[in-house]
């Protein structure tokens, strides 16, 4: 028998090519200005932000370093923030002297805080790094659940597309085959991020094709989905959803809007917004959903959205808000969704100035296209 083959060495990485190449990026600057942004808002909340804004400059950069500081201290573990403690006590310390046995030392404690303040580095880092690793996974999970491509209907121009804030998202985009040529598109907005977000929608997403081909009236989906969810659902978590059924060579259009943003219907010379017609799923035990009906004409568009396009901030502070969606929406109305919908994405991008989404961002567009 032939010896195994060894195994190959492990590859190592040139850590001076890649600092090198960190310090060569044109967007260097940007992106340390985008990390600072990110640390003020995760570990301030809106109260404390509001607080700072209203000192004047030196004040307020006393307070931020402190609040700052104390947040960082409540999120660690007690061992790690021992550690911090610990370092930041040593760091205080420096050069000190003593007298040992009649004899004057000095001794330095810097580098011992430096390397306690390393292990709570290197701690925290791992941890990451492990969670990065199974959220990796979950997103590729998450990511086989999603449609692989684009409905077709007859009649109709169907088109959507889900873009999470972080590795795994809360929003759900999908599509339902009900049959005889119809289909059911859904737009879901789980409350929430993260993981916890992510788990909730799939769960909405299964309780969906599940029960949706065999509903006999709207109403009663949404009473039995709101059953399901607060049933095995996660505490305090709840998720708004509109959910619209087509059917093929005809203008007729059922929905169910279970606490969503009011989706848009562009008309030739009007627009109307589809009311919520129920509390969002999984908040109340016993709420009652009503069924929406609603006719297009040819050319006429049904844009659904999640908040995280509506409510996506500048620097300043300005929400994109649907005044803008609804302009975007009409300029392009007899463009292909496709172009339609990137559109606005890369819309949403410029409004924000490239900042990280806070939320996600979502959009399903039908268009009732009698040539299609």
């Amino acid at each position: 028998m032939a010896a195994a083959k060894p195994p190959d060495p492990p590859q190592r990485t040139d850590l001076r090519s890649v600092m090198w190449t960190d310090l060569r990026r044109s967007d260097l600057a940007g992106s340390v200005s985008r990390d600072v942004r990110d640390l003020y808002r995760f570990y301030l909340d809106g109260e404390s932000r509001r607080r700072l804004e209203a000192m004047g400059r030196p004040r307020r950069t006393f307070w931020v370093l402190g609040w700052l500081f104390r947040s960082l201290l409540l999120k660690l573990t007690p061992a790690r923030r021992a550690l911090l403690l610990g370092a930041l006590i040593l760091a205080i310390l420096g050069w000190t002297e003593f007298v040992l046995g009649g004899l004057t030392v000095r001794f330095d404690f810097r580098p011992w805080g430096f390397l306690l303040l390393l292990v709570v580095l290197m701690l925290e880092l791992k941890d990451k790094l492990l969670a990065k690793d199974e959220i990796q996974v979950a997103r590729q999970v998450q990511r086989a659940l999603l449609p692989r491509e684009q409905p077709v209907v007859d009649g109709w121009e169907v088109w959507g597309f889900s873009v999470p804030a972080n590795d795994v998202g809360g929003d759900l985009v999908d599509y339902v085959d009900l049959g005889a040529g119809r289909l059911g598109a859904v737009l879901g907005d789980v409350s929430g991020k993260g993981l916890g977000a992510a788990l909730l929608a799939a769960k909405l997403q299964a309780t969906l094709r599940a029960l949706a081909p065999d509903s006999p009236s709207l109403d009663e989906l949404g009473e039995r989905m709101n059953t399901i969810l607060l049933s095995d659902g996660l505490a305090n978590r709840y998720s708004t959803m509109f959910y619209a059924e087509l059917s093929p060579d005809s203008g007729h259009v059922r929905y169910l809007n279970a606490g969503h943003n009011p989706p848009i219907v562009v008309r030739a010379d009007d627009r109307i917004t589809l009311r919520p017609s129920g509390l969002p799923l999984g908040m109340l035990s016993g709420s009652s959903y009503l069924e929406g009906s609603l006719e297009l004409e040819d050319g006429e568009l049904l844009a659904v959205y999640s908040d995280g396009i509506t409510e996506a901030e500048n620097h300043a502070g300005e929400e994109f808000g649907t005044a803008r969606l609804e302009t975007l929406l009409r300029e392009r109305a007899r463009d292909p969704l496709d172009v339609t919908g990137r559109a606005i994405l890369e819309e949403v991008d410029r409004f924000t100035g490239g900042e990280r989404p806070s939320d996600d961002r979502s959009l399903v567009l039908a268009r009732r296209s009698v040539l299609s």
